[in-house]
């Protein structure tokens, strides 16, 4: 699960201002079921603060029953991540560990998508992905074997270079610009 950095932040190393692109609530601390990080906040190399932004994110665990012409039924397994924030569904390697999390200094967005809405993009997914690699006889079932809710987190960095959003479960690093 990777993210498209949004906008430019404060030069003084804040968070950005509620009318900012990045829209959310900004917590001094708060508790959240987060996506295990990989990338510890205090690893993330900064010349000064480093903020964060929780992205809420729904995952699934999607089984498909696939009936094929001439061919016997067939049940795929795709793991499914629904970004509510932005709402895009992408491929996930697998269903995350998720702990519960005291985040300071951290933005938390609104999820744009209810649960329903987010589960239909999930099927959707599912659907247009089997396609691509099965010849159907009629349409798939889908059903979720397991749903997951939790807050993705990306750490913003000061850099001298210029800032930095950095995914805290891979650790990938991009410019942050608007």
């Amino acid at each position: 699960m990777t993210t498209e950095p949004v906008g430019d932040p404060p030069s003084d190393g804040s968070l950005p201002p509620a009318d900012h692109p990045l829209v959310g609530d900004r917590h001094e601390a708060v508790d959240l079921p987060v996506i295990e990080p990989g990338v510890a906040r205090e690893s993330v190399e900064s010349a000064g603060r480093v903020g964060a932004v929780a992205y809420p994110f729904r995952v699934y665990e999607a089984e498909i029953e696939i009936d094929r012409p001439l061919l016997s039924s067939r049940t795929d397994r795709r793991m499914i991540s629904v970004d509510r924030s932005r709402r895009l569904a992408g491929r996930a390697d697998t269903v995350p560990e998720v702990e519960e999390r005291r985040v300071e200094d951290v933005l938390v967005l609104p999820g744009e998508l209810s649960p329903e809405q987010a589960d239909e993009k999930a099927r959707e997914a599912a659907f247009q992905w089997t396609l691509r690699s099965s010849i159907l006889a009629d349409a798939p079932e889908i059903e979720f074997a397991q749903i997951v809710d939790a807050y993705k987190l990306f750490w913003l960095a000061e850099q001298p270079g210029g800032d930095v959003i950095v995914d805290s479960v891979r650790g990938d690093e991009r410019p942050f610009e608007g």
